[in-house]
């Protein structure tokens, strides 16, 4: 019963490693070539040379808030004003207001200074009004305020600050 099981075993390595040997060797002749460019592509220069916590940092000089953080890879940054609100700027070159649209509920469409934007309510308290820069691109201003029973004062403020932002922003194109 041993000797089978082992032999068993024995087959099953075989026939493993046999198909990784012949799924590596079979070769695809022709000239490799760069892949084509997207249009999403494109858009990802939407922001070339803006970095979101320069600009945030831009638009909180004097007002007492805390040195803009980067919290993730993306071009995105989060600065506190101790007892009054976190403000944070996220510079997005692939996704439009089509995809904020799509995530979010209770989205109202607006204008900031003449720009396509729209705003919503964020689930976990707070505001968000994102500011399209391109089709796949936006830039979105983001206010939580630390006390929750200010959480009224969280869509004005993320207008107010789109409405800062927005001129600091590329044209659509």
């Amino acid at each position: 019963m041993e000797k089978q099981a082992r032999t068993a075993g024995a087959f099953a390595g075989i026939a493993c490693i046999a198909s990784l040997l012949t799924g590596c060797t079979s070769m695809v002749t022709g000239t490799a070539s760069p892949a084509t460019t997207t249009n999403a592509t494109t858009e990802a220069d939407a922001f070339a040379g803006l970095k979101a916590c320069q600009l945030l940092e831009q638009l909180n000089a004097g007002q007492g808030f805390n040195p803009g953080e980067n919290k993730t890879r993306r071009n995105e940054c989060g600065a506190l004003k101790p007892g009054f609100a976190s403000y944070s700027l996220v510079l997005d070159p692939v996704q439009g207001l089509e995809e904020f649209a799509a995530t979010n509920t209770g989205v109202v469409n607006t204008s900031i200074n003449g720009r396509d934007a729209m705003q919503a309510d964020i689930p976990t308290g707070g505001c968000a009004v994102a500011i399209k820069v391109a089709e796949h691109a936006r830039a979105m201003a983001l206010v939580t305020m630390v006390r929750a029973s200010e959480d009224a004062q969280a869509c004005p403020n993320a207008r107010a600050l789109a409405e800062r932002v927005e001129p600091l922003l590329p044209k659509t194109r």
